[in-house]
């Protein structure tokens, strides 16, 4: 059964959170806000100006996909408004933000002392490409805020949002169901094989892999590295959806969702390594390390320093101990709310 949210709801949005806010509330709330950020900097995005409004904007769309799957039991959306609809989207503004990176990576490198001046030239032709590369996807921009994939989803929301539609369960309590929506993302993210990516099993235990070196480390990446790309997209829906309901727990909860940031972002210097090792080797060819020491040496460097800083996050998260605190956690959500 469908159910339509009263007015009284849509009227309670500039008001503090409140232990009795019904699920739809809460949902109205969160697809509000990220409609919001989702859409805001269009016109600073088209005016190239700053590259953090494209990275805001992405941001966003991803805050609102995570925002409807989190709350997919209570919401009725419209097709224009569905997350096939946001990924397509997404995707576009993904090409250009991930050159943007990519050239403020590149920027960075320039600036360190230890690279010789042949190496530095390589990198000023490979930024000449780039800005290229970054040119010809940018113009699909404008394209794509004119297309009708993109006024459909705008307008799909402005409709939503005037005349919220709610499946039934949207109307319990959201203290009651707030466990049942996080416990599940929980169990998935424990049961991810990329916890397991080079680890041993010592007396039924299981623990990161000691001794690692530089070259076995490039073996576990060729190997393995998609597993650990994989499980950093599964942490950041995680750390996604808990973020929703921080006003609802206590301060350990707070804490925790930082440490899922904290697990994203580690995972994502490797992830931002292989997509810089994939961009040079289409620019420079597969012997690019060769051409490029000084840089090669840099990111092997780095990534050792970031592997053991995993492993010890890596150990937290395999202990079932500590598995186990954090489920608890998520049981007793409490009435203690802070404003929003």
């Amino acid at each position: 059964m469908k159910i339509q949210s009263p007015k009284s709801a849509k009227t309670q949005k500039n008001k503090t959170l409140d232990a009795q806010f019904s699920l739809r509330e809460v949902a109205y709330r969160a697809i509000q806000k990220h409609v919001k950020k989702s859409t805001k900097y269009e016109k600073g995005v088209l005016a190239d100006q700053d590259p953090e409004n494209l990275h805001q904007m992405r941001v966003g769309m991803r805050r609102l996909r995570t925002a409807i799957d989190v709350f997919a039991p209570a919401i009725d959306l419209p097709v224009a408004a569905q997350q096939s609809r946001i990924t397509t989207i997404a995707k576009q503004l993904g090409k250009v933000r991930d050159l943007d990176v990519l050239h403020s990576w590149f920027q960075h490198y320039l600036t360190l002392a230890d690279a010789s001046v042949e190496e530095s030239e390589q990198i000023q032709q490979v930024l000449v490409r780039l800005h290229r590369r970054r040119q010809k996807k940018f113009a699909q921009l404008p394209k794509l805020f004119k297309s009708k994939v993109y006024r459909q989803f705008v307008s799909a929301y402005r409709d939503w949002l005037n005349e919220p539609q709610f499946n039934t369960v949207a109307v319990m309590p959201v203290l009651d169901v707030i466990p049942d929506l996080l416990l599940p993302l929980l169990s998935q993210l424990f049961l991810h094989p990329g916890w397991l990516v080079a680890t041993e099993t010592i007396e039924g235990q299981i623990y990161p892999m000691v001794g690692v070196t530089m070259a076995s480390l490039d073996q576990i990446f060729a190997a393995e590295g998609a597993e650990l790309h994989d499980l950093r997209k599964q942490i950041k829906r995680v750390r996604y959806q808990t973020e929703f309901f921080i006003p609802f727990y206590g301060k350990s909860y707070q804490t925790q969702t930082q440490g899922f940031r904290t697990l994203q972002e580690l995972l994502g210097l490797f992830q931002d390594e292989a997509v810089l090792n994939e961009f040079l080797v289409k620019e420079l060819g597969s012997t690019w390390p060769h051409r490029l020491p000084v840089l090669a040496a840099l990111l092997q460097e780095e990534r050792f320093r970031n592997w053991q800083q995993w492993q010890a996050l890596q150990r937290k998260y395999l202990d079932p101990k500590f598995r186990r605190t954090l489920s608890r956690r998520l049981m007793s959500p409490t009435v203690k709310l802070n404003p929003t």
